[in-house]
């Protein structure tokens, strides 16, 4: 044998050994939405510098999404839901995206934060009331005035528009029903207000609204049941939007959170006794990847990211200078 060949055949057995010594390569839990660390990078046309601006002149602060989806659970602060082994997806979420670890509820009990959220005010509400209804201007409103699309997806919701509770819908885990402007409009109510068995549908025509907002029933939000039951839902309902968002190719945020914590802490502005801290998530392939995010928040902070992404008007505390925008997280 010739030295050439000699020393090729010598190349090609240390390329086997080579393969044969690495280390298997870790796998995420399957099925998953989790993407592989290169789908987090945006693809070259997301060019926030270029194209997310509020005026020709000013450049937004938050990406201009097109699709916003909030889901919210009940009732749990901060600490008993980060770390804990009953919630196994919410951690690997938390810990593959990005934590706010410093986000506040206004106040309890759980209608006033449901209400801020959506109008930057608790409109004076301060009991989980069914009649308690409100004259205000909310997000919905402004979302229909861009010309953008909205929807709630209610769990257990017996019929749209339903007003009323039953054995596991909650009235007063959705704020929708409680606006006057939306309530008393039969086309936009039953539009826009309706059960979660929708979702399907929604996705299988690719008719995802702009922003919505998905409540679980008393048992998967964590309200009656137990902290596995609400992160099985979530796992199941993430992994659902996850594809369904992805096959549109185009930037979309998804926001999980908790109405109010189990103690009354307090920041940015709030009175000294508010609604607790409470472990909110940003899901999306625009945010930095296993981040944390320690700058202070409020629900009113959520309802003024949303109106800057969107070149929305500031809605009520969404004004305020104490309340801050979701700047830090964003690539």
């Amino acid at each position: 044998m010739n030295r050439i060949c000699r020393i090729g055949l010598l190349l090609l057995c240390a390329s086997f050994v080579t393969l044969a010594c690495q280390p298997p390569q870790a796998t995420p839990p399957s099925p998953t939405p989790v993407p592989p660390t290169s789908t987090l990078t945006p693809t070259p046309t997301a060019a926030p510098t270029e194209t997310l601006t509020a005026t020709p002149t000013t450049p937004r602060l938050v990406p201009d999404f097109s699709h916003i989806a909030i889901l919210i659970f009940e009732n749990k602060e901060f600490g008993t839901v980060i770390g804990n082994p009953d919630m196994p997806y919410f951690n690997l979420l938390a810990t593959t995206y990005t934590l706010l670890t410093q986000h506040y509820a206004i106040m309890h009990p759980s209608l006033p934060n449901y209400i801020a959220m959506m109008s930057g005010d608790t409109q004076g509400i301060t009991a989980n009331c069914n009649d308690c209804f409100i004259d205000a201007p909310s997000l919905p409103d402004l979302i229909e005035q861009s010309g953008r699309t909205w929807k709630t997806y209610q769990d257990d919701m017996p019929e749209p528009c339903y007003v009323g509770d039953t054995a596991r819908y909650i009235q007063h885990h959705n704020p929708f029903i409680y606006f006057d402007a939306i309530r008393l409009s039969a086309e936009r109510c039953q539009r826009s207000i309706v059960p979660l068995t929708q979702l399907d549908a929604d996705i299988a025509a690719n008719s995802l609204p702009n922003f919505f907002f998905i409540t679980p029933d008393a048992c998967y939000s964590a309200h009656d049941c137990g902290l596995d039951l609400a992160d099985q839902w979530l796992k199941d309902m993430i992994e659902k939007l996850y594809g369904a968002l992805e096959a549109t190719g185009e930037p979309y945020l998804i926001i999980i959170t908790w109405d109010e914590g189990q103690g009354n802490h307090s920041c940015c502005g709030l009175p000294e006794l508010a609604g607790g801290r409470v472990a909110t998530i940003l899901v999306s392939p625009q945010v930095k990847p296993a981040f944390q995010d320690a700058t202070p928040y409020t629900h009113y902070s959520i309802l003024k990211t949303i109106a800057e992404a969107w070149g929305l008007p500031f809605l009520g505390h969404g004004a305020d200078a104490e309340t801050a925008i979701i700047t830090a997280p964003w690539k």
